[in-house]
């Protein structure tokens, strides 16, 4: 016999475990289902921690939402037992004139009053003894930024969303939704499921999942390496070093780093911003170092910027990425079927975003409608089309 919701969440990673907290704490009788069990090592969300910053590189328009993600982390630390935000601040540079990423931060922070300082490359290496950056760099430091513990983020969702009966249908994968005008069918490898509202979250299996909905979402899951080095601690601790963010010239292009301080002995967190690694993330290699750049690329950074956090490795992780042809995300309800709602593409900056993404989804499954301005991320956006287009021909 098929159990009925009013809610059903098909993926509950990042965004879809607090979309289940925020539905569940308003009454809906919600359903989450994912084929692991979040927290978990498969999609985006592991690696113990994430940057929140609130000045924003990739546009101005995320900056309200990453204001409203940093109330709604804090609410989520005061509700919860478990340790959510460590404010470290958070830096961000590269050459002057030269890279967008920083100036378009930097103008973010101005229009929205952002507490923001903005330095040379000889002021950032008098402030942080620990990098050594030209004297032609520029840098914006958010002192009221730093990181999420981002498994315990999912946790501590996870254990609320329990508490106001929320319920859980994990180590199940989906294999077919069918979407009718007022209802949805979830078909699992272990039952199936009915509900009034559908909201699909499946990370890089998005599209793979939104397939059966007559939806083609427009995302490429890349493989991300991330590692861990030994550093100088008195250089790089939370009390003495920021998490980091920087766009670095490589020839005709340019790659952005980023990173975090070492806490408890961890050591110095580095990954690089790549999208041409396409996966399956079915069928993906998940083994650190199998490929010689997974480590290389990051060294190439710390010998250049940071060479006192560039000992010895002490672990390295593999993380997907799912991106958009613009980079923006995509979060919407179905052409189609309005009680269908999805949110997908956060391109490795989206994990700060979680909560109101959780917060906006949980709006269009009750109400229809958001209060937050997402027209940036329609999935029919006329810059996303003309990308399309273009692709196509």
């Amino acid at each position: 016999m098929e159990k009925h919701y009013e809610v059903i969440v098909v993926g509950a990673g990042s965004m879809g475990m607090a979309a289940g907290y925020f539905l569940a704490k308003q009454g809906a009788k919600t359903l989450l289902i994912d084929a692991n069990d979040p927290p978990h090592t498969q999609g985006s969300h592991h690696g113990d921690t994430r940057i929140i910053r609130h000045a924003y590189g990739e546009g101005r328009e995320y900056v309200p939402l990453a204001l409203r993600s940093q109330e709604l982390w804090n609410e989520l630390e005061k509700q919860s037992h478990h340790k959510i935000f460590t404010r470290v601040g958070a830096i961000g540079f590269g050459p002057k004139g030269e890279s967008a990423f920083i100036d378009e931060a930097i103008a973010s922070g101005k229009e929205y009053n952002l507490e923001i300082d903005l330095l040379t490359g000889k002021e950032m290496n008098e402030r942080w003894p620990g990098l050594t950056v030209p004297d032609d760099y520029i840098a914006f430091y958010e002192p009221n930024s730093g990181f999420l513990y981002s498994e315990n983020c999912i946790r501590a969702y996870r254990e609320l969303a329990d508490y106001h009966g929320a319920e859980f249908s994990m180590n199940n994968p989906v294999v077919d939704i069918e979407a009718f005008e007022d209802t949805v069918k979830v078909i699992t490898k272990n039952g199936t499921f009915t509900a009034d509202k559908l909201i699909l979250s499946g990370g890089a299996w998005n599209r793979k999942i939104a397939q059966n909905l007559n939806l083609d979402l427009p995302i490429t899951p890349t493989r991300q390496p991330v590692a861990w080095f030994e550093a100088d601690e008195s250089l790089y601790n939370t009390n003495a070093f920021p998490t980091f963010m920087v766009e670095v010239p490589t020839g005709e292009t340019k790659a952005i780093y980023y990173g975090f301080p070492t806490f408890g002995g961890c050591g110095v967190k580095v990954g690089r911003h790549e999208y041409v690694d396409k996966i399956d993330p079915d069928t993906m290699n998940r083994d650190f170092g199998s490929d010689d750049n997974d480590e290389g690329h990051i060294r190439e950074y710390l010998e250049r910027f940071m060479p006192q956090a560039n000992g010895a490795l002490k672990r390295g992780a593999i993380c997907i990425y799912s991106r958009t042809p613009d980079g923006h995300f995509i979060i919407d309800k179905h052409p189609e079927y309005p009680h269908i709602s999805f949110a997908a593409g956060f391109a490795g900056h989206g994990f700060k975003f979680a909560s109101v993404v959780g917060e906006i989804l949980t709006q269009l499954a009750l109400t229809g409608e958001t209060e937050h301005d997402i027209t940036l991320f329609s999935v029919n956006r006329p810059a996303l089309k003309a990308l399309l287009e273009k692709a196509s021909i």
